[in-house]
């Protein structure tokens, strides 16, 4: 084997992480927050090399949709953004030793459950360069070490960033590398840290279905999936007109490349023939192209024909897929054949009814009178995300600081034996 082989390089970068995840699991939270800021204080004093690195990123970029390459481009306010985002964090409660219960026993063992850093995380990530701050952030603050890989198509900016970021663990006394990017964009890499059970504690993809699923497919190591975004918003009988008009047009249209964008309409069969032609002719004017099934094309003759594979499609563009169903439990079972339990809303004005979906969804986050947009972590108060969510064990939803924990037991007792 030579110095470039996958498995010494991942050997030696998590290694070296283990290492840094002991020193920062004992930090603490002062420091912890004092790197953050100075990582945030290097992110805008950097901001112009950042912004160059990123300009090479989307010069070397070919043959990319739209959507994805608003999701690689960074300007001057998402770069002030990533800097607002880590001095969030930093003003979170530290989450790193939180009495999460406590009881005692009749023999008198007191218990104590306390969250503690999960050790070393890998985040497997596509396209988006500020995904280095903010999973570099949150794992700090968390007290564990993360090695970041993400897609060679924002391996400038991913760079430029995570420099800012081993600078802020630098001024704080703190190790540099518990924050490490992989040093290679050899494919080979990714299986590299998918074997390394022992050396990584949790595997983290935040991208497309061809990467969760190879993710999946491949990993010896513990993942918390975020599988992909196909949302729903589902406009009532009783939803208010000019509420689902607005609510229906941020949800598509906001940002058409990130997970919690709309991607399937689904309008109640009572107030479709009044209220679709109205929701088309919104998100036509914005530039959205539509798919529709024969319920909606009998109301908009107009509209392409959808397939079932559209409506099972994550656009992550400006298109969307259209359906007419009845009531509530039409909502639903169409959300059950085709969703990928990530996001699902609810537009009325009748409470019984909203409660009727909430309770009847699987999906990780259900939003009532509110865009699909708002399931990110910023947006919950978590200060930022890594991800959200998708499937059931661990953590649902957007992953923050309390996510990226798990715990331990505290048993103290004055002598107690067992019988």
């Amino acid at each position: 084997m030579n110095a470039a082989d996958p498995a010494l390089l991942i050997d030696s970068t998590a290694r070296a992480a283990r290492a840094a995840a002991t020193s920062l699991a004992r930090a603490p939270g002062p420091a912890k927050d004092a790197a953050l800021r100075a990582a945030a204080a290097a992110i805008r004093d950097q901001s112009a090399e950042i912004l160059s690195a990123n300009a090479a990123d989307l010069a070397a970029a070919t043959g990319l949709s739209d959507s994805f390459t608003d999701r690689l481009t960074l300007n001057p306010a998402r770069v002030e953004a990533m800097a607002k985002g880590l001095e969030e964090i930093a003003a979170l409660p530290d989450p790193v030793g939180r009495v999460l219960a406590e009881w005692t026993r009749p023999n008198g063992l007191a218990i104590r459950r306390v969250a503690q850093p999960l050790g070393v995380i890998g985040m497997i990530f596509e396209s988006r360069p500020n995904v280095t701050a903010d999973a570099g952030g949150l794992c700090l603050k968390a007290g564990s070490a993360v090695i970041l890989r993400g897609g060679s198509e924002s391996a400038n900016s991913a760079r430029a960033i995570a420099a800012c970021l081993r600078d802020g663990l630098r001024e704080a006394g703190l190790p540099e590398d518990a924050i490490q990017l992989a040093p290679t964009q050899d494919r080979a890499f990714v299986g590299a840290m998918l074997g390394a059970a022992g050396l990584i504690d949790l595997i983290i993809p935040r991208g497309g279905k061809g990467l969760v699923t190879r993710v999946m497919r491949e990993a010896r190591v513990p993942v918390l999936a975020h599988a992909e975004g196909l949302c729903h918003s589902f406009v009532h009988r009783a939803a208010d007109p000019e509420m689902a008009r607005r609510v229906v047009a941020n949800a598509k249209m906001r940002r058409t490349g990130i997970c919690g964008a709309t991607e399937t309409l689904l309008v109640d069969a009572p107030v479709a023939e009044s209220l679709l032609p109205l929701l088309v002719a919104d998100l036509a004017a914005l530039g959205c192209g539509f798919k529709a099934d024969a319920g909606a094309r009998a109301i908009c003759p107009e509209l392409p024909a959808a397939t079932e594979e559209d409506f099972a499609t994550e656009w992550l563009d400006a298109m969307l897929s259209i359906a007419v169903v009845d009531g509530v439990e039409g909502a639903l079972a169409h959300i059950r054949r085709f969703g990928s339990e990530h996001t699902e809303a609810i537009i009325t004005e009748d409470a019984a009814a909203a409660e009727q979906f909430l309770e009847g969804l699987d999906s990780a986050v259900g939003l009532w009178n509110a865009s699909t947009q708002f399931c990110d972590g910023g947006e919950f108060g978590f200060g930022a995300e890594i991800g959200i969510a998708t499937g059931r064990m661990h953590a649902r939803g957007p992953v923050g600081l309390e996510q990226l924990c798990t715990y331990r037991y505290r048993v103290t007792g004055n002598g107690q034996i067992r019988p």
